[in-house]
């Protein structure tokens, strides 16, 4: 189908006008449900340990995978929520790393050009790899979760010349995703690319001398994003108030202290602590090679000896440059901060879940961060374990569902059918442009606030009337919807992903990734039964019935011709059945129905 012709026809279909989505998605989301925290009891029933449905365990899995595929539903309905979840938990990390990807496709490349490299084009892929085939479905969704938190972005200039080092980032927050917060946090605050992006990296104590004083960008970033936020909160996520007015969390003069900690990490290097290492990261040609993911280490005479006084904490003045018993003291204040657990609790269950969680909700996901059952504060698997299966999760009411990102979208499409990949290396690349791409990259935040803020509501929507919160919204206009229509068109009709690959001598002449559309032609001729194996597929039996008929209507109009009629051939019968199969995708993809995980 012609770009003109489809774009054409999108215009005129009443559900997907240019100017109406943003409102659209915003009412499908207010008629799925969202509401205000403290909208529902639902945190006061017990959920059903076995789904009652496939339709059921794929809504479990839009939560808690990159989406649904056959093999994830009939296991879910063997042996019932908690226990796929313990079983993904048991689960090694997947042995080839993304950065090994990452290491595999850069020398790839060198083949035919040893001063080539793979670029950041190599972290996306191995992302895609991860989230489409990766075996610990769970973890690769959490760990996802966790970059929108825990934000580095390859559009800094200086990170997204280390596109290998990203890599190892996102293995690092799969590796410590399923322990414990308090070694997620120190592993993020030492690795060497979140003290380049948050410039923590060579940063050195005050110099009365020349007025240098500390570098405050992650001392403050590290409160407000990654642990605590900017107010004091109750357990269940609520505001505490003081003469009507929220309260800080914490004040110039704890950033001042906080930043007095983070002065003296630097490389990893093997001649730490030498001055050329803390600067340069070697001394006289001497190297670490993976300097840029390795551990930093801290450097005593670079490090504050001033007092650090936060959070009502003070560390006495050194008179030698401790780093290490400084960070030790910072971050186990942070980690025992009462805000961690609805802090970080809430954004988890508004990235798997839903966008407005009920204040019960808030409270049980927060109760779990504090104590595991066994004493334990900060276990991530329990508070992973929490978010998917409190009652709340498993029901549809009127505070259930959110938007999904565009990253989401392609991914449930990709595991639905399932596309495999030519090369092996699911070569989807940058997808930033909103005009026509998905507006959204993997690891490409446009700032350390990640690419929608958690409390944004989208003004002048029927959210914005109910009081929801839709984060995903801060990404979607009308030039990210027309872009997302003509990119998801494409995708369907062609594959997705780069043309023309070369890997070593070899080389692909269509799109890297393609479908299995087998089942789905196979029903061509039934419009029927095609729209119902796609609903299966990708709403997972809650089409409505009015989208249905659209749809249904749509290809109906697309005719099979019979055979050696008017000189019709089997390609002929084969490309119609083809273009009712990639109508059928292509305005369920694009619908405001799919496009809110309910």
């Amino acid at each position: 189908m012609e770009k003109n012709k489809a774009l054409g026809f999108w215009r005129g279909y009443p559900r997907l006008s240019h100017i109406a989505l943003a409102s659209a998605l915003a009412a499908a989301l207010a008629g799925c449900g969202g509401g205000s925290s403290g909208g529902s009891d639902t945190g006061s029933s017990t959920p059903a340990e076995t789904p009652a449905s496939r339709s059921e365990a794929a809504r479990f899995l839009t939560q808690a995978t990159f989406g649904p595929t056959d093999a994830d539903i009939d296991r879910v309905m063997a042996i019932g929520y908690a226990a796929w979840i313990d079983e993904q938990f048991a689960k090694p990390q997947a042995a080839q790393s993304q950065r090994a990807d990452w290491d595999a496709a850069d020398a790839a490349v060198k083949l035919t050009n040893a001063t080539g490299t793979i670029g950041q084009d190599g972290t996306i892929n191995a992302f895609w790899k991860a989230a489409i085939t990766g075996d610990d479905a769970l973890r690769q969704r959490v760990v996802f979760a966790l970059s929108e938190i825990f934000v580095i972005s390859m559009q800094d200039g200086t990170v997204g010349e280390n596109p290998r080092a990203v890599s190892a980032y996102v293995d690092m927050l799969g590796a410590k995703g399923f322990g414990n917060y308090r070694e997620l946090l120190q592993s993020v605050a030492l690795h060497p690319m979140m003290g380049t992006y948050l410039t923590s990296i060579k940063n050195q104590k005050a110099d009365p001398r020349t007025g240098r004083v500390p570098d405050e960008n992650f001392g403050r970033e590290v409160m407000q994003l990654m642990s605590i936020g900017l107010h004091q909160l109750n357990a269940d996520g609520s505001l505490q108030l003081t003469g009507g007015q929220p309260v800080d969390t914490y004040t110039q003069a704890d950033i001042t202290g906080m930043a007095r900690v983070f002065t003296g990490w630097s490389w990893n290097c093997p001649d730490w602590p030498d001055n050329s290492c803390f600067f340069n990261g070697s001394l006289n040609g001497n190297v670490n090679p993976d300097r840029s993911f390795t551990t930093m280490l801290g450097y005593p005479q670079y490090h504050s000896t001033e007092a650090k006084s936060f959070l009502g904490v003070t560390i006495a003045a050194q008179s030698k440059g401790d780093p290490d018993a400084s960070l030790k003291t910072a971050l186990d204040t942070l980690h025992a901060h009462p805000n961690v657990g609805p802090f970080i609790g809430r954004q988890l269950i508004q990235r798997l879940v839903t966008s407005n969680p009920s204040a019960k909700y808030v409270a049980a996901v927060s109760a779990a961060f504090n104590d595991n059952g066994s004493g334990a504060r900060g276990d991530l698997k329990a508070v992973v374990k929490a978010v998917l299966m409190n009652p709340e999760a498993r029901s549809v009411s009127s505070t259930s569902g959110k938007l999904r990102e565009p990253v989401l979208r392609l991914s449930a499409f990709l595991r639905a059918f399932p596309f495999k990949s030519d090369t092996g290396i699911y070569r989807v690349g940058n997808t930033d442009n909103g005009g026509t791409q998905l507006g959204q990259t993997p690891m490409r935040s446009p700032s350390v606030f990640n690419f929608f803020r958690p409390g944004y509501v989208p003004p002048g929507t029927e959210a914005a009337k109910a009081n929801l919160e839709v984060p995903e919204m801060q990404l979607a206009q009308e030039t990210t919807a027309a872009g997302y229509v003509n990119f998801m068109r494409d995708n369907v009709s062609s594959g997705v992903g780069s043309f023309n690959g070369t890997v070593g001598t070899a080389v692909f002449n269509r799109r890297d990734l393609q479908p299995d559309f087998s089942a789905e032609l196979a029903l061509a001729d039934k419009s029927s039964d095609l729209i119902d194996r796609v609903n299966a597929k990708l709403m997972y039996g809650t089409m409505p019935a009015g989208l249905k008929t659209e749809i249904q209507g749509a290809v109906d109009k697309i005719t099979i011709p019979a055979l050696n009629t008017a000189g019709t051939n089997q390609a002929q019968i084969d490309s119609a059945k083809r273009n009712r199969v990639n109508a059928a995708i292509f305005l369920t993809l694009v619908s405001p129905e799919y496009q809110v995980q309910k």
